[in-house]
């Protein structure tokens, strides 16, 4: 009876690595993406196709990357190319006024006053039009994005890596990959593509 007991009130398959799961985006607090910016150290990653909600709901997220920059902490945004195919056909997929061209256009702005603070960089890539991954040291905030829907509206997974190879691990993978493909923001934008 005590170790179904114990079994039940703990996590000890490979769901471990779940820490909450939310049905929609909007439905976490935004006091969570603030504790987990503030608490990371080592590294953010903000590979979300646009990152602009990120603008909206965190009061002065460019002073508090700047700090964490400054700190040594390497901090990294991989955003959607806003004339790439795969970013129309989602925009009429989506068919709202604010589209993502726009809406990467706002980070890319906010990302430009942030330019030459070190440890921050930038990168165009298509391949995570459907899914956001959001790194904060061993922590991740991970969305699905749902067909017609926008991030806010797709449901959200907080993860904390407890192992190897395991859901964190692989979603780390995957935006490694991307990364690795990815245009630098700043060069593009010098040369007349974004």
């Amino acid at each position: 009876m005590w170790p179904t007991a114990v079994s039940s009130a703990l996590k000890t398959g490979p769901d471990r690595e779940i820490v909450q799961v939310f049905p929609y985006r909007s439905a976490a607090p935004s006091s969570l993406w603030r504790s987990l910016i503030t608490k990371a150290q080592k590294e953010l990653t903000f590979a979300g196709y646009t990152n602009y909600f990120l603008w909206l709901e965190q009061a002065n997220l460019a002073g508090a990357l700047r700090r964490k920059a400054q700190a040594g902490c390497r901090i990294r945004f991989l955003i959607g190319d806003p004339d790439s195919p795969v970013t129309m056909a989602r925009e009429a997929e989506e068919g709202v006024p604010l589209t993502l061209s726009t809406r990467i256009a706002v980070t890319i702005s906010e990302l430009e006053r942030l330019r030459l603070v070190g440890n921050i960089e930038g990168r165009f890539e298509t391949g995570h039009v459907n899914l956001s991954v959001f790194r904060f040291d061993d922590e991740m905030i991970v969305t699905p994005i749902l067909a017609r829907r926008v991030g806010h509206d797709s449901p959200m997974l907080h993860l904390r890596r407890t192992q190897p190879d395991g859901m964190f691990d692989r979603f780390a993978d995957h935006v490694e990959e991307l990364w690795g493909r990815g245009r630098n923001i700043w060069e593009a934008t010098e040369h007349g593509q974004a």
